[in-house]
Formats: C-alpha cells, structure tokens, sequence
C-alpha cells in the first residue's frame, strides 16, 4: 500500500540533502502515517485506516464520521 494519509491525501514529497559544501542529493519526505482502528457508531463496525498523526488530530477533535464526510466531500477520502 502506498504511503498516502487516507484522510487528507498526505503523500511522499520529495526534495534535496544540502551539505555543508552545497551538494545537493535527492531524498524524500515521509508523511507520518499511523495505521489505526475506528469505530463508527452508525453502522456499528470498525474500520482500519491508515491516516497522519494531523488527521488523528482532526479525527479527535470532529469526530471519525464528520471527518469522513468532509474528506469525502472534498474528494481526497481513498478507502
């Protein structure tokens, strides 16, 4: 699986080592994603996703199904 917040489309960036002499090598930038457990009360299940530590964040302070709604909305929600 990629990694990619399911939540907010985080994904790998990309960018460069400066040394101290300015040589410049390419590395890349992880997101810090968590896989996590939810439960959603409506439906009474529980699901798995794989979300950063700031949609954990947004997750705790909204909730899972209004954050959900609103990723999905916004069309980076990927289940």
């Amino acid at each position: 699986m990629a990694k990619v917040c399911q939540i907010t489309g985080k994904r790998t960036r990309v960018g460069n080592n400066v040394s101290h002499a300015n040589n410049k090598t390419k590395r890349k930038f992880f997101p810090n994603l968590q896989k996590k457990r939810f439960f959603i009360p409506s439906t009474g299940e529980w699901i798995t996703m794989k979300v950063s530590t700031s949609a954990l964040r947004t997750i705790n302070k909204n909730g899972i199904e209004a954050t959900i709604r609103k990723a999905y909305e916004k069309g980076t929600l990927s289940i």
